[in-house]
């Protein structure tokens, strides 16, 4: 309470605040710096790459993106329901800062969140069966209400990869409301060849697909507008 302590006694010797009124805004006062330091912390677990919002997300540059879906999953029920998100499209459409925006906005609401990609998780996982910490770190993955993997499905997965996978998706689904949110530039149809073997690539996507929501992302990209030097059109 120190770092507003002064102020508010001079508020009181001013007569603006009486002796049950200082400790009420004392008290709000750490209350407010608990929060603000909470969501601080979430957000710097949560190890985005960039800090993005939706405030700073352009929805008028691709006229048929599908703002209004983006708009209600904001509201971030999907969260508290445990439902994911798989977003999909061509490279370039905002599929990444959609998830990161999300993300950022469930640390705000109080909710831990953890990103990584799809590469730095199966490696993350594979490192476990080296060092004998496979449990352990599929139960760090699993905590986290939101986890967000960035570039799902960019290759084949190998036989430990898939099971690897399984296991996590299980680990996840076993404990109340823990949501995923996968970007990818595949259509989740085109998933399915992806898994060596095709009833553990069926186990993992109808663990995946039937408790997600499918939103489609397409039109022109935004890198190109991005490139240094060259004036947004």
């Amino acid at each position: 309470m120190l770092d507003t302590l002064e102020a508010r006694l001079a508020e009181a010797r001013a007569g603006r605040l009486g002796h049950k009124e200082l400790l009420e805004v004392l008290c709000q006062d750490e209350l407010a710096r608990r929060d603000a330091a909470a969501v601080t912390r979430r957000i710097r677990q949560a190890r985005f790459p960039h800090e993005q919002t939706l405030e700073s997300f352009d929805f008028s540059y691709n006229k048929a993106f599908p703002a209004v879906t983006v708009r209600d999953l904001a509201r971030l029920e999907f969260v508290e329901a445990g439902e994911g998100i798989l977003f999909y499209g061509p490279v370039g459409v905002g599929k990444s800062h959609l998830a990161v925006a999300l993300g950022h906005l469930a640390c705000l609401r109080g909710y831990d969140v953890m990103f990584t990609t799809c590469s730095k998780l199966l490696a993350e996982l594979a490192g476990g069966h080296a060092d004998r910490t496979f449990q352990a770190r599929v139960a760090k993955l699993a905590k986290p209400a939101l986890l967000i993997v960035d570039d799902w499905a960019m290759r084949e997965f190998s036989v430990q990869q898939a099971d690897d996978i399984f296991e996590l998706l299980s680990e996840r689904l076993e404990r109340p409301r823990r949501s995923l949110i996968c970007t990818s530039n595949r259509s989740p149809s085109d998933w399915y060849p992806l898994f060596p073997n095709a009833v553990v690539g069926e186990s993992v996507l109808d663990r995946l697909l039937n408790t997600s929501h499918h939103v489609l992302l397409e039109g022109k990209s935004y890198r190109p507008n991005r490139r240094p030097g060259r004036a947004r059109s």
